[in-house]
Order: C-alpha cells, then structure tokens, then sequence
C-alpha cells in the first residue's frame, strides 16, 4: 500500500476529525501517503481529491464537524457513478480507502471492495444504529448536547408546571431517547423500538399528575409522530398545555466529547493497522470496551436487543 484515501459520507458526525487525524498519522507512521477526499462519494466521482500532511490535521481533534466536509450521493448508487468513482481512484493511484459515516457509507464501501479497492469502515454517525458495534463515533457527543439541552427544559418545565415533549435525532433508532432519558430523568419515553400510542401517552401522563408530578418530560425518536397532532390530543384530553421542541440539528454540531475522541482515534489507528495487513471490506468498531472488526456485510446482521435497557428505564421510572 503506497497511497490511502480517507473520507467522510452521510450525516456529519462529532469525532470525525479526530478520526481523520488519526488515519492520517497513523498512515505517515507507516511511510504511506493520505489523500483527502472531499464532499463524500460525491466528491471522489467529482475527483475533489487532496494531499492531507500532518500540518493539515494538527490540533483537529477537538473540532467539530469534518473538514473533508460530506454529503450523500444518489450517484454512487448507480454503477455508473461507482465506475467514475473507481477511475478516479485508479487514476490518483489510491490502492486503499478509510471510509468513516453510517449505514449508507458502508454499504458504498462495500461496493469498492467488490470492486477490487481496499476499504475499512469507521462508524461515524450520531444515531448510534450500527448494531454490530456497541458505539459510533459521535453518539456520546450528541447524548451530552441531548442532556444540556433536556436540562434546561426542565427547569423552566418545572417553573411553570409544563409539560414538554422533546424529539431527538436517531432516524430509526431510538438509542439517543433512551439513554438521554436514563441520564436526564426523562418521564415518558417512545421509540422505534417501544412505540407508544397517543392513548399510552395520555395515560402514563395522567397518572403522574394524578401522583402530583406537574412538569414532565416525554423524549421521542424523530418521524415517529405528527407533532401538532400529538399536542392537541393530550392537551384536549388532560386539559394542560403541552409544548413541543424539536432539538434538529443542533444535536450535530459543538466540540467532540473526550470519549469521542479517543474512539476516533483507536479506530482510525486500527483501519490502518487492518489496511497494512491486507485486510479489507471490514469494518472497526467496539464490543465490551475492546476494539473489533467484522465484515461491512455483517455490520447489521446482528438484531440489537435493548430488553434490559428498557427493563432499567422502566425501574427508573417508576
């Protein structure tokens, strides 16, 4: 292997940058050359392709975002867009590729390594939906932003006997909801995972005023509800007035948490250390505090059982 490319896919994700600096250094450790690949798939068929030194990504760690920028690409799924993808690499002489992002990037990367390029994946995504993997990188960042964020609706919840209803991120994994809710004493919780109907809502709610509990707290995964819908039926019901807030993209962005970023860095460490040895269509991640690697085929083969989470929540509020 004499030159890597490196580039971030999807949703942005905090711990990005860290990641990149660490398959940076990692690779200039072993004498092989990084190139930067901009703006995602997009960028690689666009041929946005750069040289990334070790000046580029000093001090990158504590930064937000990624400096490679990203995107989603609608191309790339076409074979004609992977084709185009394939001569730019052939092209620029890139033999191997980091590609770091969610579900989506992965099954990209996939289809380079079918393609004969050597690829690792690095889960970088807030939603924390890769299930082969007990955390992306990201996901402890966007919980800690979910926290300050439930923290301060509930002070003003409790100043004004409000109730609140907060939609996080999480797309079609209810992780965000559930952990933000076992650390940040969330009421009433539905996702994907536990849906509760606009009934179940009610009625958790009713009971809790009913024992003196004024301000509460329902945390909900994102597309899950027509929110004006589900305010007006407990407000008619229960006759209280209900807020909604929608925390959106705020929960992306701000510095990466200090776990965060030493996950990017093991990981990006170890995408290389794979590449080195030959290794390729896998991607790292971690499972009981050790860092692993599976096929990017298998990457959610696994299905992910929260049972004993969701048995601790629903200890906690009782």
């Amino acid at each position: 292997m004499n030159k890597l490319g490196v580039l971030t896919s999807g949703g942005d994700a905090p711990g990005m940058n860290a990641a990149i600096r660490a398959v940076v250094k990692a690779a200039n450790y072993n004498n092989i050359e990084v190139m930067g690949i901009h703006c995602g798939f997009q960028g690689l068929i666009d041929g946005k392709v750069q040289r990334l030194t070790f000046a580029d990504v000093d001090n990158l760690a504590d930064k937000g975002g990624t400096i490679l920028k990203t995107s989603r690409c609608l191309e790339f799924h076409e074979e004609a867009g992977r084709k185009r993808a394939l001569e730019v690499l052939r092209n620029q002489a890139i033999d191997s590729l980091v590609v770091i992002g969610g579900e989506g990037s992965f099954k990209g990367a996939e289809k380079l390594h079918e393609l004969g390029i050597k690829v690792i994946g690095i889960p970088g995504t807030i939603d924390n939906d890769l299930s082969y993997t007990d955390y992306s990188i990201g996901f402890d960042t966007t919980l800690n932003t979910v926290l300050e964020c439930i923290g301060k609706i509930k002070d003003t919840d409790f100043s004004h006997d409000k109730t609140t209803i907060v939609e996080v991120m999480g797309r079609y994994c209810g992780d965000l909801a559930l952990y933000s809710a076992l650390a940040g004493g969330g009421e009433i919780i539905s996702t994907p995972e536990r849906k509760l109907d606009f009934e179940t809502i009610c009625s958790e709610l009713r009971l809790r005023i009913k024992n003196g509990k004024n301000d509460n707290l329902v945390i909900i995964t994102e597309r899950m509800y027509d929110l004006p819908a589900l305010q007006k039926y407990i407000e008619e019901k229960l006759n209280i007035g209900v807020r909604t807030t929608v925390l959106g993209f705020i929960q992306r962005g701000g510095h990466p948490s200090a776990f965060d970023r030493v996950l990017a860095s093991k990981m990006g460490v170890t995408a290389v250390k794979l590449l080195t040895e030959g290794y390729s269509g896998r991607a790292v991640g971690i499972k009981e505090n050790k860092i692993i690697n599976v096929e990017l085929k298998n990457v959610n083969a696994a299905v992910v059982d929260k049972k004993d989470k969701y048995s601790m929540l629903e200890t906690l509020l009782l």
